[in-house]
């Protein structure tokens, strides 16, 4: 696909640029109205490839979940190996989508790892992610950062109290999501690992409050997020802390996700997925 549809894409997911706006671009760059309706499917989320492991699996115990932060009702998507115990807890944080389908499915592929894995949904105040994407983030780039960091911090609280834990949390998240997993770094001294999938950097004066061990994710053609690892990097090693960086090199943000059709890569997905669970088993159980 041409790239300069991907770039299109990214900025109407990001900026965010009005639908409208977007499709009239959209035409433009593929010369008709046809064949930017013939690329929609590729970039837009795909709910029937959302089913890597079934929610009736077999080995595992799936549910929606409430609990107060910060005097807000939270609801989060939790999956576990049936009947253990005494095991490391993965915080999945969603994308600027909201939790949807395909976080789930991540959640469920973390417990089947054999880890207790929360998605909370951060769009609990409003009841919710909603169907629409757009109307997912267009609530997500309205939600209060600091309060958003507040009620995810409590999540973290949640689940190191939970029975089935052996008291370890660490985090992954994806895009709005990653940069998330680097904030709860941030603001959380006792978090166990943090794993951020093309999530934008803390400032870099901040980074010196970082105490868990971290692995990063980038695209190398994400040019919007990979701007800032320079900064990043150079603050992690002036604080001296404990960090993997991984450039997939070729390939688009949200290359992990396995819904959108037109920037998934399967082989970096792979690996990083990898990367990813060998980094809990060092740090989670």
């Amino acid at each position: 696909m041409d790239q300069r549809v991907i770039n299109l894409y990214d900025e109407y997911t990001h900026k965010p640029l009005s639908r409208e706006v977007f499709l009239k671009k959209l035409v433009l760059l593929t010369g008709s109205t046809a064949a930017a309706l013939a690329l929609l499917p590729m970039l837009e989320n795909n709910k029937a490839k959302a089913q890597t492991i079934r929610e009736d699996d077999e080995d595992l115990e799936t549910e929606t979940i409430g609990y107060e932060a910060n005097g807000i009702s939270m609801f989060a998507y939790t999956a576990k190996p049936k009947k253990k115990m005494n095991m490391g807890a993965v915080m999945v944080i969603h994308e600027n989508r909201g939790l949807n389908d395909h976080i789930k499915d991540v959640t469920r592929r973390a417990a089947k790892a054999g880890y207790f894995a929360m998605a909370p949904d951060a769009l609990s105040e409003s009841g919710g992610t909603p169907a629409s994407e757009d109307e997912a983030r267009k609530l997500i780039s309205q939600l209060d950062p600091k309060k958003n960091l507040a009620n995810f911090i409590k999540s973290v609280d949640f689940m190191r109290a939970r029975k089935e834990t052996n008291r370890k949390v660490g985090c992954v998240g994806f895009c709005w999501g990653g940069g998330l997993a680097n904030q709860l770094a941030v603001n959380v001294p006792n978090l166990n690992g943090a794993v951020a999938f093309y999530g934008a950097q803390p400032k870099a004066e901040d980074v010196a409050k970082i105490k868990c061990p971290l692995q990063l994710h980038y695209a190398g053609l994400d040019e919007r997020i990979n701007a800032g690892i320079p900064a990043y990097e150079e603050a992690l090693k002036k604080a001296g802390v404990i960090y993997e960086l991984f450039m997939y090199p070729g390939v688009n943000h949200a290359f992990h996700n396995d819904t959108s059709e037109a920037r998934y890569n399967a082989d970096a997905a792979l690996h990083a997925w990898k990367r990813t669970l060998d980094f809990f088993e060092v740090n989670l159980k």
